[in-house]
């Protein structure tokens, strides 16, 4: 039996859960009211280019997620019977899944236009940054063929990070 508290979990639980609160920050949470507003120039085009950010990266995570089919799990442990997946938009980025999430969020961000908003996006983004590594470890263990993949293929961001 590994030494995990119990509260993590064995398969990385508690990163789903922290998951849901920060979506619910994203989503629901305040978004700066107070806060200085938007400078025009960004405001005026902030609501259509959040729009778009929503829905390009909803469609980025609905893609990978059935790019993975009987893979997929909200959870960061791979499944026992899983396969490695590394082609489609998983031959552009590692984690295409939260690339979408990241996306989305930022342009919930724009849309709303609201600082904090914007802030619990790009928190969002480090958590999934992080998550992504514990995730990546086990993916490791579980597939050889995995660290190649690491090295050819971006983690978060495709070209980029």
């Amino acid at each position: 039996m590994s030494a995990h508290p119990w509260w993590k979990g064995r398969r990385g639980e508690w990163y789903v859960g922290m998951q849901a609160v920060l979506f619910g920050l994203v989503i629901f949470g305040p978004t700066g009211t107070g806060l200085p507003a938007w400078p025009s120039p960004l405001a005026a085009i902030a609501t259509p280019l959040g729009l778009a950010l929503v829905a390009i990266g909803g469609l980025i995570a609905a893609a990978a997620a059935l790019k993975l089919g009987p893979n997929l799990t909200p959870l960061p442990h791979p499944k026992d019977d899983s396969t490695l997946v590394d082609t489609g938009l998983y031959g552009l980025v590692r984690h295409p899944i939260y690339c979408g999430l990241i996306l989305a969020a930022l342009g919930w961000a724009l849309y709303v236009q609201g600082w904090l908003t914007l802030a619990w996006a790009l928190v969002l983004l480090v958590f999934f940054d992080i998550k992504s590594r514990r995730e990546e470890a086990w993916l490791l263990a579980r597939f050889p063929a995995y660290a190649d993949y690491r090295r050819r293929v971006r983690k978060l961001i495709p070209f980029l990070y």
